[in-house]
């Protein structure tokens, strides 16, 4: 696991680069001082670990950049002020660390962060029975981007293939379960591949964009922050 940490204090740097090692011994860490230096780097990371407050370009800055470059990294965000907390969802932060860091709250978030690594990587998988036509397939839930309706046909979008398929979205909505969401009459999101969300659009990890109803969009953003919340995703209070 490649493992990023963007702080302008060396010692924030080193103290979380200790506590990742750890937990995790055989990770792979690099330390950056710079937003800058961060988006100089060529390497993909799974986790960034990203100060707010530097000089130059500050860590919403670059997490908007690499959100742009279609970076999929987890982004962990340290600051001292609680109030970036907000801020933070437009980038799609996986959670949010508060100086001075303690460890037990680290270990807890770090946890969760390598979990969601390895379920968006595959290595957890969630198998989805679909019965269409007389026929049965298994799809690994967590590869489903998201549905498509066309006319009487579904096309399910998953990282690896498009699969056209007889089905209805109403069935469809109760059998896929609680992390998946049907944010249009023509669409049901898997919500552990968004990026990004507007009024009327939701970004997904393979660079896609899909409708997102207007008359939705309030409930779509109390869902999706409930799914992250109950992921342990975002704080439980702020």
């Amino acid at each position: 696991m490649t493992i990023a940490i963007c702080d302008d204090e060396k010692t924030i740097c080193e103290q979380v680069e200790k506590l990742v090692k750890k937990q995790m011994p055989d990770c792979d860490t690099a330390l950056f001082a710079s937003g800058e230096e961060l988006l100089r780097e060529t390497k993909i990371f799974d986790i960034i670990f990203l100060d707010i407050h530097m000089d130059g370009i500050n860590g919403m800055q670059a997490a908007r950049i690499l959100r742009n470059k279609k970076e999929e990294a987890l982004l962990i965000f340290i600051t001292g002020l609680k109030e970036y907390v907000f801020e933070s969802f437009d980038v799609s932060a996986f959670h949010y660390l508060l100086k001075p860091i303690e460890e037990a709250k680290f270990a807890e978030v770090f946890a969760k962060a390598v979990a969601e690594t390895e379920r968006k990587k595959g290595l957890v998988e969630e198998p989805f029975f679909m019965k269409s036509n007389g026929r049965t397939m298994i799809l690994n839930r967590n590869q489903i981007l998201y549905i498509e309706s066309q006319n009487r046909m579904v096309n399910f979008h998953t990282t690896n293939e498009c699969l056209e398929l007889y089905f209805d979205m109403r069935d469809l909505e109760q059998q896929l379960g609680r992390n998946f969401y049907r944010c249009h009459r023509g669409y049901i999101v898997n919500m552990g591949h968004i990026t990004e969300y507007g009024k009327d659009s939701i970004s997904l990890t393979n660079g896609e964009t899909i409708c997102l109803s207007r008359r939705k969009y309030k409930e779509f953003v109390k869902v999706y922050m409930d799914y992250l919340r109950k992921g342990g995703l975002l704080l439980e209070s702020f």
